[in-house]
């Protein structure tokens, strides 16, 4: 290639030329999708190969100081119990005999790090908001001090728990290794990585090295961790000339993820002339880039962008401005989340968006939009409030609630609309508009779209991960229960070209469903939430 003349400007084709960009495609995976037969990892069937399960210390990244296996070895179908990261495998000639076998082995764990209970968590989180503690300021426009004094003052705290992934298909992948070759197939989101650890733990060059990405049963961060794909080699390495496939039973993958971070913010500001006058956004949670490339054994200095994203990046023109990021000290495991920190902080910044609106006086949409002026963002907001006729009342019993936030370069606006029922409050209609800058697949953007806002409404309603004795209390969906066919209305979403390039939309619909959502809650009933779960103070119908 370095031998070829390239031109120095190689004209990209019109637009108006496309014959297949822009255009919804068919989804050639579909039909393996709706009829089973496509191909995860846990569908991989190679000669030989023995099936496992592990269990590891429910205190999270702590050691496992020794455990007895003596009645798992004695069941019939067992073959091995080894040794792995935090804890051990069960290896079996099925995956059921490793889950029954594992049930029957036990342990004795060594102590976590972290605070033991969420009280202990919550109290850590809010000590935090300390100059010891601060990790960046990362916005101060003009005088924030100075201007609260003036105008009508406001103040808030806001907070959200741990989050787990929790995605439909739990955590699974299949090794084989032998002295000159090793194959990984695993849903993941870091092949690279994939690689990087199966050449530390075999010992192999990379160019014996295959890793074969399968589809995911859910990914949103997640399958970007090394945990289970660790295992699986580890045991695989160990049993050399065997393929394994390792699979973590929906409880093991419940109680051991690395969880977007519980976090807290105290918003101050002023409103004045119906205008924020003043704003001072504090907020404070746990690195995610710190808890993630530690576990990948890399280290990034100076602060974490992700702690204030969300917050310090809206296109908003207060006059005094100022975002302040705090790092609570490493502790429970955390790691990227759909939207990473965008989901905590749109939830915070619009919460407060909307109470200063009230405050005010001022229409929430015109509230937004009296204080944005870059284009892309104002089209958005203006696009959902006409989808969602904003303008009119909704119908009797029935309330709406906006958020806006500018996340991954892409500005969206959605807008929920609730009603209040005999059996709880009942989402009716939701609607949204985003801004992608160009839209490759529109029907592929629509579904990205829809698919981040049931995944926020989800977390919005129910999502909570808590702590005692050291321990996730949550093992399933029983006590971990997503949104629900019924309980989701139809999704509209407009799609705009307005932006100065193309945008990825996997991630940008997720953060203003909760805010959306807690803001229509407060326009149907008056009772302003501030920290969720939602569920913990409004019933669901």
């Amino acid at each position: 290639a370095a031998a070829i003349d390239l031109p120095d400007d190689a004209p990209l084709k019109a637009k108006s030329d496309w014959t297949q960009l822009g255009k919804s495609q068919p989804r050639t995976d579909m039909l393996g999708k709706v009829t089973g037969t496509a191909q995860y990892a846990g569908d991989v069937r190679l000669a030989g190969q023995l099936f496992a399960t592990v269990r590891t210390n429910p205190g999270l990244g702590a050691a496992m100081t020794s455990f007895d296996a003596t009645e798992a070895l004695a069941m019939p179908g067992i073959k091995h119990v080894l040794a792995v990261d935090g804890g051990v495998a069960v290896v079996a000639t099925s995956t059921w005999m490793a889950f029954q076998a594992a049930d029957t082995i036990t342990f004795e764990w060594a102590a976590p790090a972290y605070p033991a209970s969420s009280a202990d968590q919550a109290a850590q989180l809010a000590a935090t908001f300390s100059p010891d503690f601060q990790d960046s300021q990362s916005r101060d426009d003009g005088d924030t001090d100075t201007a609260l004094k003036t105008g009508i003052r406001f103040a808030a705290e806001y907070s959200v728990p741990y989050l787990a992934h929790a995605t439909m298909e739990p955590m699974v992948a299949v090794a084989h290794v032998t002295d000159a070759k090793c194959d990984v197939w695993a849903g993941n989101q870091l092949p690279t990585q994939v690689l990087t650890e199966a050449a530390s733990i075999t010992g192999l060059k990379s160019d014996q090295i295959d890793v074969h990405t399968t589809l995911m049963g859910g990914g949103f961060g997640r399958r970007a961790e090394m945990d289970f794909i660790r295992q699986t080699l580890q045991v695989a390495n160990q049993l050399r000339g065997k393929p394994v496939l390792l699979q973590w039973s929906r409880e093991e993958d419940m109680t051991h993820d690395a969880y977007r971070p519980m976090a807290a913010a105290r918003v101050t500001a002023t409103v004045q002339d119906g205008l924020v006058h003043a704003m001072d956004f504090q907020v404070a949670c746990a690195s995610v880039i710190a808890s993630q490339t530690g576990r990948l054994g890399y280290s990034i200095p100076g602060p974490d962008a992700t702690i204030v994203q969300g917050a310090k990046d809206q296109p908003y023109t207060f006059p005094n401005y100022r975002v302040t990021g705090y790092r609570v000290p490493a502790g429970v495991p955390v790691g990227s989340w759909r939207s990473v920190g965008s989901s905590q902080n749109a939830f915070f910044h619009e919460s407060a968006m909307d109470e200063l609106a009230l405050l005010a006086g001022v229409d929430p949409v015109q509230f937004r939009l009296s204080q944005i002026t870059h284009a892309p963002s104002r089209s958005v907001i203006e696009a959902v409030a006409a989808m969602a006729n904003w303008g009119t009342p909704p119908p009797q019993g029935r309330a709406r609630g906006f958020a806006f936030a500018f996340s991954f370069g892409v500005p969206v606006a959605e807008v929920i609309e609730v009603e209040q029922t005999d059996a709880g409050i009942r989402m009716t209609n939701i609607w949204a508009a985003v801004d992608v800058g160009i839209a490759l697949d529109p029907r592929i953007i629509e579904a990205q779209v829809q698919s981040g806002i049931v995944y926020g409404l989800s977390a919005a309603i129910r999502g909570e991960i808590t702590f005692d004795s050291g321990r996730v209390e949550q093992s399933n969906f029983s006590d971990y229960e997503p949104l629900r066919l019924r309980e989701c209305p139809p999704i509209a979403v407009s799609i705009l070209e307005n932006g100065e390039k193309i945008r990825g939309i996997g991630e940008p619909g997720t953060p203003p469903a909760a805010p959306a959502l807690a803001n229509a809650i407060f326009a149907l009933t008056g009772q302003r939430i501030r920290s969720l779960p939602l569920g913990r103070d409004i019933a669901f119908a």
